[in-house]
């Protein structure tokens, strides 16, 4: 049996306007519209917004892959920004690589069109709990 997914319009997501709009067994999809609030002082999307989709998009994506009785946490992300962007929608694909007992493999694309904007390697830690227990 699957895990309770936690629902995506709630939390950290909607405070930077991330929308989800596509999950399944593999895989998220999300998206942002750039705003001021998201830029950095160069008027360019903050680094850590496009951190955002990433870490929220993997979540997204192996949350299906939990049984009951189990959560998951970033362990870590390494990003690789290759285009500043200053305006417009900005989508993220993410997609389990391996997922195993306790550690999972995922990756992220950001992208702006056809143009990659970055791209994300994460492992996350799966283990025992409940969402209700870790509020």
């Amino acid at each position: 049996m699957t895990s309770a997914i936690p629902p995506v319009d709630s939390g950290f997501g909607p405070l930077i306007g991330l929308r989800m709009t596509g999950r399944d067994m593999n895989s998220s999809e999300c998206e942002l519209e750039v705003t001021p609030a998201l830029l950095n002082p160069h008027g360019t999307v903050h680094g850590g917004a496009v951190y955002s989709m990433a870490d929220q998009g993997m979540g997204a994506a192996l949350y299906p892959h939990l049984v009951d009785g189990e959560l998951c946490a970033t362990i870590e992300i390494t990003i690789a920004y290759f285009v500043a962007v200053r305006s417009g929608r900005l989508v993220c694909r993410s997609r389990v690589i391996n997922k195993a007992k306790r550690v999972a493999t995922l990756e992220s694309e950001i992208r702006q069109g056809d143009t990659l904007v970055a791209k994300a390697l994460g492992t996350f830690a799966i283990f025992a709990g409940s969402i209700a227990e870790r509020r």
